[in-house]
């Protein structure tokens, strides 16, 4: 089977059966890109049916060279799994190649999450003449009330705003539908919002159903909230490296380190397994040693 049709053939796997986004994916045929190059330098080209467990091995061994950390490493050969899968689907090779490939050794991530008082900080580095500032307001609330992705922010509809039941819905990864709380707060700014400047804007036809605009009127980029983010942070002399990511960090976070059930965040986060959702429970650092000074036998009077 030559390399194109192979490729083919995955995108509407990965669309029709899978429903994955578009976004997702364009991410999975591009690491499979990385896979095509390798095998198309060898003399002659490697066609997908031929590459055997050492090829894939040598290959690992390439993308290492050229700089890949071990968390791309581990993405990428996830894709060439879910790729020989498919191929062994549809009987176009007898056996899977990467049954025992292993992935680099990753470790665990533990994500960068601000404190309340670093988010209070950055809320009030808002300078709330500016125009669209009330946007910003509620963009900074939702982030960090909902915990949402920057794309599900950005993609947020008023017609799946339910304040009457202090729910949104929200479309995530795969798209995947789930319903979120959102509280108080994040409502009133969104509510302020809405009311006082997104009716003065001149919202463009595609957009009509889209929460957060531009000042054009047009879709909110995600690059507008990265910038505005790191503008809050820079103002409000929070020096650790943020992102819109972040404030979803510091919801799980501060979640977790209230009490709350952590199937209740993992279905709040929208994460396909728990496993994702348990980094969390390492983050607390502070609250774990108070415990051991309050309650071990050898330390606590």
């Amino acid at each position: 089977m030559e390399w194109k049709q192979a490729l083919i053939d995955l995108r509407v796997h990965l669309k029709l059966e899978r429903s994955l986004s578009d976004r997702t994916v364009e991410a999975y045929l591009r690491d499979l890109g990385k896979l095509q190059a390798f095998a198309e330098q060898h003399t002659p080209p490697l066609k997908p049916d031929a590459l055997t467990l050492e090829d894939l091995q040598a290959f690992t061994t390439w993308v290492s060279k050229q700089g890949l950390g071990a968390t791309s490493q581990a993405r990428l050969l996830s894709a060439v799994r879910g790729f020989y899968r498919s191929l062994r689907r549809e009987k176009v090779v007898d056996a899977d190649p990467t049954e025992l490939l292993e992935s680099p050794r990753t470790g665990r991530y533990l994500p960068t999450f601000l404190t309340v008082a670093e988010v209070d900080a950055i809320v009030a580095a808002l300078d709330m003449s500016r125009p669209l500032a009330h946007r910003d307001r509620a963009i900074v609330e939702t982030l960090y009330g909902c915990g949402l992705r920057v794309s599900e922010l950005c993609d947020l509809q008023l017609s799946r705003l339910h304040f009457s039941e202090g729910f949104i819905r929200v479309v995530g990864k795969g798209d995947k539908e789930r319903l979120v709380p959102i509280g108080p707060e994040a409502m009133r700014q969104i509510t302020r919002y809405r009311d006082e400047e997104r009716v003065h804007l001149p919202v463009q036809p595609k957009a009509a159903d889209l929460l957060f605009l531009n000042a054009r009127g047009g879709r909110l980029s995600r690059v507008s909230v990265f910038n505005l983010v790191k503008r809050l942070a820079a103002l409000a002399g929070v020096r650790k490296t943020i992102s819109p990511h972040t404030f979803r960090h510091s919801f799980a976070t501060h979640l977790v380190e209230g009490g709350a059930d952590l199937r209740a965040v993992q279905e709040m986060l929208g994460h396909a397994s728990i496993t994702t959702t348990e980094i969390y429970t390492h983050l607390d650092r502070e609250y774990l040693r108070s415990n051991i000074l309050r309650y071990h036998p050898r330390v606590a009077k």
